[in-house]
């Protein structure tokens, strides 16, 4: 990566923490969740004890690491943020929980990813408030059990199927699923993000915008700064057609789909008739990892109607026909009509 793009990505993480909410009216969208977290956290600020731990999930990209930071602000506590494949050994997360002051948050992200050693220590922690920690081996290992001050775990995942059970069962102040946002949300976020920006942006341009964020704010942010470039590059105003020159620069269409998404639907539906086809299969044909297929692609596809997981597969529905201008078979048009 060369110093410019170096300096541009920093740049990048730097506007998306500003552009973050600060307050809970800022935050758009999640009403059910952020109702909920409300009565949660007034209630525990009454008590005066830390807020019971806490589970987001859902797709990337939707909030649930500023729904954190926002539950933080809220309690008038220090947040410590760590992920769970930066937490390699039991040490690391004795030191992270050691070093925590009474009524703190510890933001974990991608969980899913804790070793199961580590999550095993996690228990005690989060049920009793202390850790136990195996010093030696053999038979003069011994066990010491370290209090810990009370705190809250915010934990965030894009896959909560590979938590274990034991784990999910011990985020006792609620486990919430955040939903993909509408495209008045998402509009309503563009321009807040425009205003913070300094950035002059049409109500038409902001609608088209969003129609193409894939009902998501990251997304919305992402394409909002790109076409902020390109208007100043260009020396035009941000207005709907230099939106959708912006977009399609970009190689994304009007409905959200990138190039890779279309590659994938293409791959379904030429080289394999438009399945069912195995997840393994399609990574294999189009050189992309299972993982990012099931998190970064399908949530939208499947979103949009163009895909279906199936027993025996993923299936091309008729929509991805159309939106691809592919004939469809004729045993499929009547599921059209």
């Amino acid at each position: 990566m060369s110093k410019q793009e170096e300096k541009q990505v920093n740049n990048d993480k730097f506007l998306d923490a500003t552009l973050r909410p600060q307050k809970w009216h800022d935050y758009i969208g999640q009403e059910r969740i952020k109702n909920n977290l409300k009565i949660l956290i007034t209630a525990a600020k009454e008590r005066n004890h830390p807020p019971e731990h806490l589970l987001f999930y859902g797709p990337a990209g939707l909030g649930k690491t500023t729904i954190a930071n926002l539950v933080a602000k809220e309690l008038g506590a220090q947040i410590k943020i760590t992920s769970g494949p930066a937490v390699e050994r039991v040490g690391d997360l004795a030191s992270i929980l050691t070093n925590l002051s009474p009524g703190d948050v510890l933001f974990i992200d991608e969980v899913h990813r804790l070793n199961k050693l580590i999550e095993e220590v996690l228990y005690s922690a989060m049920e009793n408030g202390s850790l136990d920690i195996i010093i030696g081996k053999g038979p003069s290992a011994r066990t010491i059990q370290l209090e810990l001050p009370p705190f809250t775990l915010i934990a965030a995942t894009t896959r909560i199927a590979l938590l274990s059970s034991p784990l999910r069962s011990r985020f006792s102040g609620g486990t919430f699923r955040l939903n993909f946002y509408s495209v008045g949300e998402i509009k309503k976020i563009i321009q807040r993000s425009a205003k913070i920006l300094d950035i002059e942006i049409g109500d038409e341009a902001a609608t088209e915008i969003a129609i193409r964020s894939r009902s998501t704010p990251r997304a919305a942010n992402h394409f909002l700064k790109r076409c902020r470039d390109f208007a100043q590059v260009n020396k035009k105003p941000l207005d709907t057609e230099c939106v959708k020159e912006a977009l399609s620069l970009l190689e994304i269409d009007e409905v959200g789909l990138s190039q890779a998404d279309r590659e994938l639907l293409k791959t379904i539906i030429t080289k394999f008739g438009g399945g069912p086809v195995g997840l393994n299969t399609i990574a294999s044909a189009i050189s992309e990892e299972e993982a990012t297929i099931e998190d970064v692609y399908e949530p939208y596809l499947i979103q949009l109607g163009f895909l279906e997981r199936t027993p025996r597969g993923r299936v091309a529905t008729p929509h991805a026909y159309l939106h691809l201008e592919i004939n469809l078979p004729e045993d499929e048009q009547h599921k059209l009509l």
